[in-house]
Order: structure tokens, then C-alpha cells, then sequence
């Protein structure tokens, strides 16, 4: 896998594939902790991005780590970084 040569800072996820039907793009869902202003518990929330993943050898089930990158088209502002672990 090509490395990235990225300028400043960027923002950078770790996530799971969700889906990986679309051509080159990939959906991470990531998961963050959230804590409830009133009752201070930690609560999920997720959300949804899509990557550009060049040589499509992401799977759904894949943990990956994306960083923030040039819009590739209208929703796609996400690259493909590494993939930390692969599906079983």
C-alpha cells in the first residue's frame, strides 16, 4: 500500500468497514463516547464516512484508520490510511 503524503494536520479515525460496494470507497463507521450533559453517562454515537480506498482491499468487518483529505466527490473527504486488522 502507497503511503499518503499529506501536509499539516489532519485528522485521523479508526473505524470498521461497513460496507465496500461502491468502486474505490469504502463506509467506516466510527464510534465515539459521548457524555450526557446531565446524567454524566457515556453514551455511543456513530457515525458514518465514506473513503477513498485506491486498490479496493478493504472488506466489510475491516478495522481501518483514515485521515481527512481533499473532497473527492460530493461525500467522499476521507482517505484510506491502513488497515489495522483484517476480517476473519
Amino acid at each position: 500500500m502507497a503511503e499518503l503524503n499529506l501536509k499539516g494536520n489532519r485528522r485521523v479515525l479508526n473505524g470498521l468497514v461497513v460496507s465496500d460496494k461502491g468502486d474505490k470507497t469504502i463506509v467506516v463507521r466510527v464510534e465515539t463516547l459521548v457524555q450526557h450533559p446531565l446524567y454524566k453517562k457515556f453514551i455511543r454515537r456513530h457515525t458514518k464516512f465514506m473513503a477513498h480506498d485506491p486498490a479496493n482491499e478493504c472488506g466489510v468487518g475491516d478495522k481501518v484508520q483514515i485521515v481527512e483529505f481533499r473532497p473527492l466527490s460530493r461525500r467522499k473527504r476521507w482517505h484510506l490510511d491502513k488497515i489495522l486488522e483484517k476480517a476473519v
